[in-house]
């Protein structure tokens, strides 16, 4: 009697999960024991962002990698990290998923998405690209930390990461071009310097990383990184990182990179 009540028990809560409604949103739950450090990775269904969670699985963190197609991110559930959905250039979708992600918390968040806007002479510029690499690289890091400062606070860490670049450097601009995108991770960099200003005095620690120049889709097979390479020097400065360098402008291998 007792095994029928518990098939029968088990049956009504499958039941009830099959029934709910489509949007209804679940958030997730980690095991009560489960004491390893949490990252989340913006972007995390291919590039860099893929190598990250590739690099910080192995070491044994629990990773969220978020993907805009969860169901054609094979390469990232293979890695072992829990896949969530998220477009960083749609506000509900951010929204949903601090919902998703309600009571959980993350002590290094890396705000990697991010998309390339090469473009022309300024006669030639193209406004709409423009405009799309500034809503992805600059806004979306901004309401994705904005909306999952909750985790963060209630993480041990208390570390959040932009994936820039040396094209965002003021100082290092000497060519010009890359119009739209220079501009969108010049922002990102302003964006993580006043965060660093703002969180100093609760723990936090923000910096901007550059990760070169990367074997991507974005950077091109002529690159003279790879993604292992790349990650790896990341991850180095970032486990490196101290209270004291909130609000740095880092390369991949630790040299300081002027704003």
């Amino acid at each position: 009697m007792r095994q029928i009540t518990a098939v029968l028990t088990l049956l009504a809560a499958v039941v009830a999960v099959a029934c709910a409604s489509p949007g209804a949103v679940q958030p997730i739950a980690a095991a009560e024991d489960d004491t390893r450090p949490c990252v989340l990775i913006t972007g995390a269904n291919r590039g860099l962002g893929l190598e990250f969670a590739t690099q910080y699985a192995a070491d044994g963190w629990r990773v969220i990698g978020t993907a805009r197609r969860p169901d054609a991110a094979t390469d990232l559930a293979a890695t072992g990290a829990e896949v969530v959905a998220l477009d960083v250039a749609d506000p509900d979708s951010i929204a949903q998923l601090a919902r998703t992600l309600d009571g959980r918390s993350i002590d290094l968040l890396i705000n990697n998405a991010g998309i390339s806007s090469r473009s022309g002479p300024i006669a030639e510029l193209d406004a709409d690209r423009a405009a799309r690499a500034i809503t992805v690289n600059l806004l979306g890091p901004m309401r994705v930390t904005s909306a999952l400062m909750p985790n963060l606070r209630a993480g041990d860490r208390k570390q959040i990461v932009g994936i820039s670049s040396r094209l965002g450097s003021i100082e290092a601009n000497e060519s010009g071009g890359y119009y739209g995108y220079r501009e969108s991770k010049a922002g990102l960099n302003m964006f993580v310097r006043s965060l660093a200003a703002d969180l100093r005095g609760d723990g936090f620690t923000c910096v901007v990383l550059s990760p070169g120049w990367v074997r991507t889709d974005m950077g091109g097979e002529q690159a003279p990184l790879s993604p292992t390479q790349s990650v790896t020097g990341m991850r180095t400065v970032i486990s490196d990182l101290t209270p004291e360098r909130t609000g740095r402008f880092i390369n991949h291998d630790g040299t300081p990179i002027p704003w």
